[in-house]
C-alpha cells in the first residue's frame, strides 16, 4: 500500500485544526501500548493533519485509524500501523520492536503477529538509530539497566531498558530539540520501570527485591543478627520507597549503586548542586522516619 508523506513540522506551537478533537487513550490499553501511542498521537497532533486527510494518505478508514489512535477495541494490526508511520514519518524499526511487545502484553500469539509482520514488506528506513543516539545508549546503559533492577527482575529491567532507548529513538527529535537530552530520557527510562514495578496499597514502588539482595550480601552467619538486619533493611526500603521521586532516584543511585554525586548529575541531567541538595533532604527525611532521636546525617543507607 502506497502512503503520502507528510512533511516533519515546523518547531513551536501546536497547529489546529477543524473537526473533533482527538479523545484520550482507552484505559484499556497496556503499559507497553501507551507507551508507542502516545509518541504516535504526538507526532498525529503535530503534523496538522486530520483523522480524514490521515485516512486519504494511508489508505485506511477513518474509523479503523480513530480506534488505533484512541488504543480502543482489538490491538490494531501491524499492517495499519505501519500505514500511519510511513505517512507522519516515524522510524520503523523501533514501533516495530514496541508494537510486538505490546501485543505479546495484549496476549496475541506469536503466529498472529508473525503474520501480521510478514504481510508488510520491509522498508528502507535506517535499522539503526542516529550516531547521536548510539552514543547514548552506550553511555546510559548500565546505570539505566543498575536502576532498574533495584525495582524489577532482571529480564524485566532488560526490557524496559531496551524498551527506553526504542522510545527514545523515536522521539530523537524531540529530545535534540529540547534543553537537556538527558534531563529529557531520565522520565522515559523511570515511567518504563515504574509501569512494570509492583506497587504497594498505597501507590509507592516495593523495593523488597533490593532489600533482600542487601541481606544477601552481608555476610552476616548469625541468625539472630541475621534477622535484626531483614528488619532493619525492610524498614529502610519502605521508608526510601516513599519518598519524593527526585529523592527516591537521588537515594537509589547514590546510596543503593554507589554513584557519586557527579555521577549521578550525569545520569539524570540536573546540576551537581540540586543532587547535592535533595540527597541531603531525603537523607533528613529518611532520619526522620526511621530515627527520630538521630542527627539528621546519620542515616543507615
Amino acid at each position: 500500500m502506497s502512503v503520502a508523506a507528510v512533511p516533519p513540522p515546523p518547531d513551536g506551537g501546536q497547529p489546529g485544526r477543524p473537526g473533533r478533537k482527538l479523545g484520550p487513550i482507552a484505559e484499556t490499553a497496556g503499559p507497553t501500548h501507551r507507551a508507542w501511542l502516545e509518541p504516535l498521537r504526538a507526532r498525529f497532533l503535530a503534523s496538522g493533519l486530520t483523522i480524514g486527510e490521515l485516512s486519504e494518505r494511508s489508505g485506511w478508514a477513518k474509523s479503523k485509524i480513530s480506534e488505533l489512535l484512541r488504543g480502543m477495541g482489538l490491538y490494531p494490526r501491524w499492517e495499519i500501523t505501519f500505514g500511519l508511520l510511513q505517512v507522519l514519518q516515524v522510524p520503523t524499526w523501533p514501533m516495530r520492536r514496541l508494537w510486538m511487545a505490546a501485543a505479546l502484553e495484549a496476549h496475541k500469539k506469536p503466529d498472529w503477529i508473525d503474520g501480521c509482520i510478514q504481510k508488510v514488506a520491509l522498508t528502507t528506513d535506517p535499522a539503526v538509530p542516529p550516531l547521536e543516539h548510539q552514543a547514548f545508549t552506550e553511555l546510559h546503559r548500565a546505570p539505566y539497566t543498575a536502576y532498574a533492577r533495584v525495582f524489577l527482575e532482571d529480564h524485566e529491567a532488560d526490557e524496559a531498558v531496551v524498551e527506553t532507548f526504542d522510545l527514545l529513538w523515536l522521539r530523537w527529535h524531540e529530545a535534540l530539540a529540547s534543553s537537556d537530552v538527558v534531563a529529557f530520557a531520565w522520565p522515559v527510562l523511570r515511567e518504563r520501570v515504574m509501569d512494570r514495578a509492583y506497587h504497594s496499597e498505597d501507590g509507592h514502588p516495593e523495593l523488597t527485591h533490593a532489600a533482600f539482595n542487601t541481606i544477601a550480601l552481608s555476610h552476616l552467619t548469625d541468625d539472630d543478627a541475621r534477622f535484626a538486619q531483614i528488619a532493619e533493611s525492610l524498614a529502610l526500603f519502605r521508608a526510601i520507597s516513599r519518598l519524593p521521586a527526585p529523592q527516591l532516584d537521588v537515594i537509589v543511585l547514590t546510596h543503593l549503586l554507589g554513584l557519586d554525586h557527579t555521577a549521578v548529575a550525569d545520569v539524570l541531567g540536573a546540576p551537581i548542586a540540586a543532587i547535592h541538595s535533595t540527597d541531603r533532604y531525603a537523607r533528613k527525611t529518611l532520619n526522620t522516619a526511621l530515627h527520630p532521636q538521630n542527627d539528621p546525617g546519620d542515616i543507615p543507607v
